[in-house]
């Protein structure tokens, strides 16, 4: 999916996301740029009503550990424990303050959801590993470490991939998959990034957040205004998790790679026979959108979804549609 030099570049710029630091340079951006969008957007957060039964918060929940196999996970459970639980796994450098509570809230109104950090990454300690397979082995053993004998998965991305693998390696393990962003084994455009999308992740950005804008989300007013306030909402946790190191990135960069190498077979595919919700944006520079089609087409039970005007992260730019779709598929 991405290789070479290009990606330790990525790697590198990676290590500043999500900064919570703005720098003063940012004074000087004029109402309608993105920075001053983002300002705005964390000073008029959307209300999240209907906050989960227990009273935590994506926000307010606190990060707990279990040990599994030599490794202790660190994760944040909320929600109304009520059926079966929703796993989400997280994308490539991304850690527990990633996910977006925009979402999150919304899921756990009726349903437990569980955030968790992969082997080697954040809080987490172990060894990150290089192939999808392992990482797989590792999210499953983390969720039999919770007592759990089935859950539903949400994969974003890289988590996607994490999610088809567990899929195949333990299938009484999840009972409905929903896959975003994300591709199969050797999908079109998974060996690496096209120039445009390299360059949006080179590219310097101040704040460095703003990087987030061309890659998650659409080119549209609407749609940057939509991505300021998920960079807010993403920012809004006191207590954060601790970063994605350069080690974790360079062994999850190998995985990618791996799991993206041209002429791989997708019969596995066919193994896949839980529920599965697809869903993309109209337009993924991460992970060409022509790879949802290829899910969809192949898996034995899914349905697609996609969004318009909308990239990577198309389920950040719509919350409170993605979360109906996704409820109503959950609870069919």
């Amino acid at each position: 999916m991405f290789t070479g030099t290009v990606l330790a570049m990525v790697g590198l710029v990676a290590i500043t996301f999500f900064s919570r630091k703005q720098s003063a340079a940012t004074e000087r951006y004029s109402e309608n740029s993105p920075t001053a969008r983002l300002g705005t957007a964390r000073k008029h957060q959307e209300s999240r009503t209907n906050m989960p039964n227990n009273g935590e918060t994506h926000n307010t929940t606190p990060t707990r550990f279990v040990e599994a196999g030599g490794t202790r996970f660190a994760y944040r459970r909320f929600g109304t424990p009520l059926g079966v639980p929703l796993v989400l796994v997280q994308h490539f450098r991304g850690n527990l303050d990633n996910f977006d509570p925009g979402v999150t809230d919304r899921l756990a109104e009726g349903r437990e959801v569980i955030l968790f950090d992969n082997a080697g990454v954040g809080a987490t300690t172990g060894e990150a590993k290089t192939t999808i397979a392992e990482m797989a082995a590792d999210a499953a053993s983390f969720i039999d470490a919770l007592g759990l004998a089935q859950v539903d998965m949400f994969g974003f991305s890289m988590g996607g991939q994490v999610a088809q693998q567990i899929a195949v390696d333990r299938p009484g393990l999840i009972r409905k998959l929903v896959l975003v962003g994300t591709g199969p084994r050797g999908g079109e455009g998974m060996a690496s990034l096209t120039d445009y999308t390299i360059e949006l992740f080179t590219r310097e950005y101040d704040p460095q957040e703003l990087m987030w804008l061309p890659i998650f989300f659409g080119e549209s007013e609407e749609a940057q205004a939509s991505g300021a306030a998920f960079l807010a909402r993403v920012n809004e946790r006191i207590d954060r998790d601790a970063p994605v190191g350069p080690k974790a990135a360079a062994a999850h960069l190998a995985a990618a790679g791996e799991w993206g190498a041209p002429g791989s077979d997708i019969s596995y595919l066919k193994q896949i026979t839980q529920p599965a919700l697809v869903v993309n944006g109209s337009n993924d520079v991460v992970i060409p959108t022509i790879n949802s089609y290829v899910l969809q087409q192949e898996l034995p039970n899914a349905r697609l979804l996609l969004f318009p005007d909308s990239n990577h992260g198309s389920q950040f730019q719509f919350p409170e549609v993605f979360v109906r779709e996704v409820n109503d598929f959950l609870n069919d």
